[in-house]
């Protein structure tokens, strides 16, 4: 995936969150498997962020064939724990996640900051 609209989409589909990263899944008509990866400046600098999306761009080859969702957008973004990860662990959760995916039990939709208004004198 590379336009900002399919990114912005997956965003309005299932969320499973594990410590190394949070996982998207959103059905994209027909598209069949495709894979997003995002990280942003909050988690390094541009050798740690290139770091964590190659490790990400290796666990999504090996498993998204066989355990991702057909015919869904599925996006990574990265955690800051992510970083420091064992491959091996980082594996073994986004299995965890796809599994959970696929059985539709996606963690609570996250809730919105609420708006202070402003109080008139």
């Amino acid at each position: 995936m590379r336009r900002r609209a399919d990114f912005l989409a997956a965003n309005r589909g299932l969320r499973v969150a594990r410590p190394g990263f949070v996982l998207l899944a959103h059905p994209n008509g027909g598209h069949g498997k495709r894979y997003g990866i995002t990280v942003t400046k909050k988690i390094g600098n541009a050798v740690v962020r290139n770091r964590m999306k190659r490790r990400f761009r290796d666990l999504l080859r090996v498993s998204l064939p066989e355990l991702g969702l057909p015919d869904h957008d599925h996006v990574l973004i990265g955690r800051e724990t992510g970083v420091e990860r064992e491959f091996s662990k980082l594996a073994e959760e986004l299995r965890a996640a796809l599994s959970r995916a696929a059985h539709g039990k996606g963690d609570p939709p996250r809730r919105r900051p609420h708006k202070r208004r402003s109080r008139r004198a």
